[in-house]
């Protein structure tokens, strides 16, 4: 990391330097801070323990917690007792093994991995950005990059030294493709009208937090609870993206001078015959594929409609996980063997299961989180959390839009030191989701606020590791570029990106709309 953050020569001077030294100083307590927390497994084991004596204390001295809109009081129960071990002895693997994340994420991950090892997605991304006119490659790009989550880390990794490339090929300057690229990806990461694991994670994770009340029976809580909200803001977030691509970040670079040999000139967007000849017939497979899905869903009477012929709630918004399972794997299939990137059937599971050995890290922190999701149910400690939480905002007036403005606030300072989506959802949704449940407001809402604040500040924090790979990739075109001078550019997206997604979350909650569908703002 030393060599990505060399200092200036001594005595250089700039009109900016003095700004940047405090930039940096800013950073550097970021990054400290940041390095002084533990791993996330090790975060929630100690969450674990504190909860353990917490809920044991309390037990102690006869906590009780009365459910607002009812005559319902839950006693606190403590780990560290007889009652408290049978259950965790009783439930330690029940408690991971219906862990709601774990199933779909899992099931989500073989499938995108299986599209992103043949190459699929990474084609589509050129054979994209290829046809954009020059005037319209910042939208487009930030367009796609709005899609990311949908391909995971791949979406940081693949697509800003791309968008570097096009913007090159098309005379403008590579750099504000490439930083641009990685603001739009990060900023509006958990926006899109493509669906992801990322979906699938938030959404598992909201749905056990709300359990924790009775309010949640009968709430339809599924992948696409915020699928109007993500959709449109994707949409509006693309056209502030590219806007500030174009008329701020481009302006401040300057004209491109091309210096020395640059490893991005020897790529080309150019499809080859069979590249093209693999979108087609991935396209006409899934097309199709989609197509007979919402067969069995739209027309009268069809089998994938809910009770009493409803589209929401129904089989196929509950079953969106398997639907798209087979179209990313019609799609990676059929691409991979038009375009010989798969030869054989082993060559399809080698490619799946090497995308789920990816995830290893990731179901060992489920492991541990599950537990933590759990305790907090069963001893009625993040109940009494809930409540006084939402005691604690009446009492200061933030209630309403106020309060999900200040909540998305938390998240993105939060944001800045835990940049796992996962792990920070799992340690403020089980908090946050029944305090709003009890102030009127949906979990989808709550997701929805959290999405804003869990990307917003991703493109500036230290901790995101893929902040030193842009930088490595800067110092191509950049050689004397700094980790503040990096992050001084991303900064430019992430007040305007929170400042508007909030306001599309506001008209959301102003005129009730739903924000997926039956995911209504408030609680019915």
């Amino acid at each position: 990391m030393s060599s990505l953050t060399d200092l200036p020569t001594p005595g250089s001077k700039s009109p900016d330097a003095e700004p940047r030294r405090a930039l940096d100083r800013v950073l550097s307590l970021i990054e400290r801070a940041g390095n002084a927390l533990p791993h996330p497994i090790v975060l929630f084991t100690a969450l674990f323990a504190l909860l353990a004596v917490v809920s044991t204390a309390l037990e102690i001295v006869g906590a009780s917690v009365k459910i607002p809109g009812s005559d319902e009081t839950k006693q606190v129960t403590g780990l560290f007792t007889g009652d408290g071990l049978r259950w965790l002895v009783e439930n330690l693997i029940p408690n991971f093994a219906t862990f709601p994340p774990i199933g779909a994420v899992l099931v989500l991950i073989m499938v995108v991995g299986l599209a992103e090892k043949t190459g699929l997605l990474e084609t589509v991304m050129r054979a994209t950005l290829a046809r954009v006119p020059r005037a319209a490659l910042p939208y487009a790009v930030a367009l796609i990059a709005s899609q990311a989550h949908m391909m995971s880390d791949v979406g940081a990794i693949v697509l800003p030294p791309l968008a570097a490339l096009v913007f090159k090929s098309a005379g403008r300057h590579p750099v504000a493709g490439l930083i641009g690229g990685f603001a739009c990806v990060t900023a509006g990461y958990a926006a899109g009208f493509t669906i992801g694991s990322l979906d699938a994670l938030y959404v598992g994770i909201t749905q056990q937090a709300a359990s924790v009340l009775p309010a949640a029976e009968g709430l339809d809580i599924h992948l696409l609870i915020n699928y109007f909200f993500t959709a449109s803001s994707s949409i509006v977030l693309a056209a502030l993206g590219g806007f500030l691509i174009s008329r701020v970040l481009e302006p401040r670079l300057g004209p491109y001078e091309p210096a020395g040999e640059e490893a991005g000139e020897q790529q080309d967007l150019t499809l080859t015959p069979i590249q093209r000849r693999g979108l087609l017939a991935t396209a006409v497979v899934v097309t199709l594929y989609l197509a007979g899905a919402l067969a069995l869903w739209l027309p009268p009477g069809a089998p994938l409609r809910g009770e009493d012929g409803a589209f929401v709630p129904s089989p196929f918004l509950s079953g969106i996980v398997p639907v798209l399972f087979g179209a990313f794997l019609l799609a990676g299939l059929t691409y991979g063997f038009t375009v010989r990137k798969l030869t054989s059937t082993e060559d399809a599971v080698t490619a799946v299961t090497d995308s789920v050995k990816s995830m290893s890290g990731y179901i060992v922190m489920m492991f541990v989180a599950a537990q933590v999701i759990a305790l907090f149910t069963w001893s009625n400690v993040g109940v009494l959390l809930a409540v006084k939480a939402a005691a604690l905002f009446n009492s200061m007036g933030v209630t309403g839009f106020w309060a999900i403005i200040v909540f998305v606030l938390l998240a993105s300072c939060l944001n800045l030191f835990i940049v796992s989506g996962s792990a920070l959802w799992s340690l403020v949704g089980p908090v946050f989701i029944p305090a709003f449940m009890l102030m009127g407001m949906s979990p989808a809402l709550s997701q929805a606020a959290f999405r804003i604040g869990d990307s917003a500040t991703g493109a500036i924090t230290p901790m995101n590791p893929y902040l030193f790979l842009i930088l490595a990739m800067l110092r191509q075109y950049e050689p004397d570029a700094r980790l503040g001078t990096l992050i001084s550019r991303l900064a430019i997206f992430v007040v305007p990106f929170m400042a508007v997604w909030l306001a599309i979350l506001g008209i959301f909650y102003g005129f009730d709309l739903p924000l997926g569908p039956g995911a209504t703002i408030g609680l019915k």
